[in-house]
């Protein structure tokens, strides 16, 4: 009597060989989350490792700077994956100035593809001071630090 292999058990076999590198070199800017930083530092750290697109995808007219992550990376936040890299700094180079009136302060933080409840667990956990804020219920969170003068 033979026994045959359930197909399920080749494709858990597939996923753990394919995912598990993947999830093991995730690109993770979390110590940033302490606030300490500047967008300038946060913004020019992930371009440096090649995470995120040096030109932002989109200027907001408020002139915060989205950054889209680069195909292929697994950029992630707290474990959640980022959807896209914010920040501005009034009268920095690396970021764009917007059609509106610009923010007063400066801000850096990412949006990430999870429920805001289970974001601000994450973050409470890691004990950051990033604040979280809700983009879209239940699929966009950002993870915000932001200094106002």
């Amino acid at each position: 009597m033979t026994k045959h292999r359930s197909p399920a058990v080749f494709l858990y076999a597939w996923l753990a060989v394919t995912l598990i590198p993947t999830l093991a070199r995730a690109d993770t800017p979390d110590e940033q989350f302490d606030c300490k930083s500047n967008p300038h530092s946060f913004i020019s750290s992930l371009i440096e490792q090649k995470s995120i697109d040096p030109q932002p995808s989109r200027v907001e007219s408020n002139s915060v700077n989205a950054f889209k992550p680069v195909r292929g990376s697994a950029l992630q936040a707290f474990g959640f994956p980022i959807y896209v890299v914010i920040g501005y700094e009034r009268d920095d180079a690396l970021f764009r100035q917007g059609k509106g009136k610009a923010i007063d302060g400066s801000v850096y933080g990412v949006v990430v593809s999870a429920p805001a409840e289970s974001v601000r667990t994450r973050v409470q956990e890691a004990n950051s001071d990033a604040t979280v804020h809700p983009v879209v219920p239940l699929l966009l969170t950002a993870i915000v630090c932001d200094r106002q003068p």
